[in-house]
């Protein structure tokens, strides 16, 4: 008997291996050139590229969150469960937050509209304290 599976399972490569233990170490939202430039310091010679696919393709398996500040695309290690951001517009600083009731509405909401298998990410943007002064 054969069986067939909906999505193709992603091949692990020592180049997935290294950006996201990579990604896993960087603080915070990080560039592909940010990640290739400390791959490259630690001895690696895998291409920008690679970098940015692989990158790609870890948002796309929910490995990593991305997000697009001042034209330019920011990755961050999503491995963990589910949460939100505050991000600062100047610094770049992420603070991991909790959002139980934004949790509840968007299931709410879901609900209301016969929705399923829903999903949902929230970034607030703002000066962080010290930006502010």
């Amino acid at each position: 008997m054969t069986t067939t599976s909906s999505s193709p399972a992603r091949r692990q490569t020592w180049q997935k291996d290294a950006v996201l233990h990579a990604l896993g170490k960087a603080q915070g939202f990080v560039s592909a050139q940010q990640l290739h430039k400390q791959l490259t310091q630690y001895g690696s010679v895998i291409g920008l590229a690679t970098v940015y696919r692989t990158l790609n393709s870890l948002v796309a398996d929910g490995l990593a969150d991305s997000l697009v500040n001042a034209g330019e695309s920011l990755f961050r290690d999503c491995s963990k469960d589910h949460h939100h951001h505050l991000i600062c517009n100047v610094c770049g600083v992420v603070v991991e937050i909790e959002a139980e009731q934004a949790e509840a509405w968007a299931a709410k909401v879901a609900k209301d509209h016969g929705f399923t298998d829903v999903s949902h990410t929230i970034d607030i943007f703002g000066l962080c304290s010290s930006c502010s002064k």
